[in-house]
């Protein structure tokens, strides 16, 4: 059977609970085995080190991806004090290693509060982010200086969640011990889109004068969505296809959850399906128009008087 064979599929979202190791496109190449659908893409990015929730479009549901609310994001990460790397994770080589067993709970929680709220953060060098047009990562790897701009973003919670002290590590090549003690702390972290939990490890770490890293990530929530139930996809085959495709958020249901909601009259129905805009309802944002059956027929974002379709998911013929 060829691994694309097409099968009848509800579009929408799957959600899915992302292990530690694959990138996030190895995930959608799975996505599109199991599914049996080259129709598969991702909202998010979660780096090979992190595990946790990833928002996955099937077929006409890639077109929510873009428009979804997905500001918000939650995280359970481990902070190593007392080694910094190039990478600011423990997939880099460590740069710089001081006994951090010094670091008081007081200290510890001061350096945090101050990387609580609204902040200018400096983005990993070793990010997506792309300068001149390529990502930075890959300047970093071909032996670029690459220096990016701090931009905002904001740090609801930041949360001790348990301090373990005193484990030595190593930084030779083959791993052995050098005498350095690190303090390994449990966070949970709230934040809006755009923040680098590793480069709060990273500034941390500078603030309390020991260098860290981060050297666990997990993904909890991602606007509307929680890990909870998210499906364990990387360990499923093509035999799970019926699981996979009955653990999708059908469009209606994932714009209940995603948007806020207006209802249509059978006339408002069919201007949408000819992409004609409505009045205005108040509503700020965009939004879903759902009928008076529960169909989703288009998202809308208004402007004056009009509501403009952005997405119209139910076209006329």
């Amino acid at each position: 059977m060829h691994p694309y064979r097409r099968h009848p599929l509800i579009p929408g979202l799957l959600l899915v609970d992302k292990p530690t190791g694959p990138t996030s496109h190895d995930i959608v190449g799975r996505g599109r085995r199991v599914l049996g659908t080259r129709r598969v893409g991702h909202a998010g990015t979660l780096d090979p080190l992190a595990s946790g929730l990833l928002v996955l479009g099937v077929e006409r549901g890639t077109k929510l991806l873009g428009h979804l609310a997905l500001k918000d994001k939650s995280y359970l990460a481990t902070i190593r004090l007392g080694q910094a790397t190039t990478t600011d994770d423990a997939q880099g080589d460590v740069v710089s290693s001081t006994d951090a067993t010094a670091v008081g709970d007081d200290a510890l929680a001061a350096g945090i509060a101050a990387l609580t709220g609204d902040l200018m953060q400096v983005p990993s060098s070793v990010s997506a982010i792309k300068v001149d047009g390529k990502r930075a990562y890959d300047l970093v790897r071909s032996g670029a200086t690459v220096t990016l701009a701090a931009r905002p973003v904001t740090v609801s919670r930041f949360d001790v969640l348990a301090i373990r002290r005193g484990a030595e590590v190593g930084t030779d090549t083959g791993g052995g011990p050098t005498g350095t003690r690190v303090v390994d702390v449990d966070v949970m972290v709230d934040c809006t889109t755009g923040t680098y939990i590793r480069a709060l490890a990273r500034d941390l770490g500078t603030a309390l004068g020991v260098g860290a890293h981060l050297t666990a990530l997990r993904r909890t929530r991602i606007g509307p969505f929680g890990v909870g139930g998210a499906l364990d996809l990387w360990s499923m085959g093509a035999d799970d296809r019926d699981t996979a495709h009955a653990a999708i958020l059908p469009a209606p249901r994932a714009a209940e959850l995603s948007f806020p909601i207006r209802r249509a009259s059978a006339d408002e129905a069919r201007d949408l399906s000819y992409g004609r805009p409505l009045a205005a309802a108040g509503i700020n944002g965009t939004y879903a128009v759902l009928d008076t059956a529960g169909e989703l027929l288009a998202l809308l974002a208004e402007d004056g008087e009009r509501a403009k379709p952005v997405l119209v998911w139910h076209a006329a013929s």
